[in-house]
C-alpha cells in the first residue's frame, strides 16, 4: 500500500502524477511539435494559444466574465508590494502605507 501524502502549507500543493508527466513531456516534445515548451518563442502563435488557454481556464475556474482580465505575473507576493503603487501612481505622486511587520517592511 502506497502512502498518500498530503500538503497543508501556504504555497505549492501536491499535484496528480498525471500534471508531472505532461509537464515533462511538454519539457522534451511538446504538442508533437518536435520542440520542448521551453524552446517556444513568448510571441509565436503556439504559445500564444498556451497563455489563451491558460487564460480561459482560470476564468473558468474563478467564474470570471469577460468585463475582468487574468494577469501573469512574475515575481511572487513581494513583488506585488511593489508593482502596485507604481502602477497606480504616477510619477509626482507618493503612498503611504503601514508597516505591519515582516511584510511590510520587506525590502
Amino acid at each position: 500500500m502506497q502512502t498518500v501524502i498530503h500538503n497543508f502549507n501556504a504555497g505549492p500543493s501536491i499535484l496528480p502524477k498525471t500534471v508531472f508527466e505532461d509537464a515533462a513531456q511538454a519539457v522534451v516534445n511538446f504538442n508533437n511539435t518536435g520542440l520542448s515548451i521551453l524552446e517556444l518563442g513568448h510571441r509565436t502563435p503556439l504559445f500564444e494559444g498556451i497563455m489563451a488557454e491558460a487564460r480561459a481556464l482560470v476564468k473558468e475556474l474563478m467564474k470570471l466574465d469577460d468585463n475582468r482580465e487574468v494577469l501573469f505575473l512574475h515575481g511572487g507576493a513581494s513583488t506585488q508590494f511593489m508593482q502596485v503603487p507604481m502602477n497606480l501612481l504616477d510619477s509626482r505622486q507618493t503612498a503611504a502605507y503601514t508597516d505591519t511587520g515582516v511584510w511590510a517592511s520587506k525590502q
